[in-house]
């Protein structure tokens, strides 16, 4: 892991940006994070909409993690997004499901797989290889979080990876039927959000994914309004999920 540049924010928080061989991201850690006292981790896993775009939002959230509970938190550019080389499979995938979605035709089980699973394909590799990296790092010892968008990278990673010991995931994303077994299969906690006017998103589908997750704890958020409309005041309970299960 190279780190290419480094600033100290206002709130005493240290933002650095890295790259791990071609995956660009960010590693935001608390002022009092040190070999003599490590912080868990948080991974952040934005939409592939690319970093710019959506830092504002990650950089809040990963903040708000350092400065109020003391968590590091990072966060990496998914395959194909940001400056990262063009991926055409995802390209296609993605211009299928606008047409489909316009031409007010359903989306099929093809089109989903085709969208999702080949980036959680390749995203969960990345994110392990990133956590190997950070976990070696003395100021960060985990246990680890996770959090983000894209359910079924979640689903995956908290299925193969026990060093992922807590996971607040976003319903607000198609699934693979495939998916729902593999969530049979996941025992962590779980606090999952879902917007219950999602424009985009399969409300029953995501009910349904609820119900299979095979832990023993784990909350549904449902709230009123579309996809890009979670309420600000959901960060807290989301913060103090981790709170619990990381500290």
């Amino acid at each position: 892991m190279h780190f290419i540049s480094e600033q100290r924010l206002d709130d005493n928080v240290l933002e650095r940006e890295f790259t791990l061989g071609d995956i660009p991201g960010i590693l935001w850690t608390p002022g009092s994070a040190s070999a003599s006292a490590p912080v868990p981790l948080i991974l952040i896993c934005p939409p592939p909409l690319g970093l710019g775009r959506m830092y504002p939002r990650l950089a809040g959230r990963a903040r708000y993690y350092a400065a109020e509970y003391g968590f590091a938190s990072a966060t990496i550019e998914l395959p194909g997004s940001g400056e990262r080389p063009r991926w055409e499979a995802a390209e296609q995938a993605r211009a299928e499901l606008r047409r489909v979605v316009e031409a007010g035709e359903p989306v099929t089980d093809e089109i989903i797989d085709a969208l999702v699973l080949p980036l959680v394909e390749r995203t969960v590799p990345e994110w392990q290889a990133v956590m190997d990296d950070l976990l070696a790092r003395p100021e960060i010892d985990g246990p680890v979080g996770y959090e983000g968008g894209i359910i079924s990278i979640g689903v995956r990673l908290a299925r193969i990876d026990p060093r992922i010991k807590a996971a607040g995931l976003f319903a607000g994303s198609f699934v693979p039927r495939v998916m729902f077994e593999e969530a049979r299969q996941v025992t962590v906690p779980l606090h999952v959000l879902l917007q219950w006017d999602d424009e985009g998103n399969d409300r029953q589908a995501s009910l349904d994914l609820f119900d299979a997750f095979g832990s023993e704890e784990k909350t549904l958020h449902a709230n009123m309004g579309g996809h890009t409309g979670v309420p600000q005041f959901e960060l807290d309970p989301g913060a103090r999920f981790f709170a619990r299960h990381l500290k």
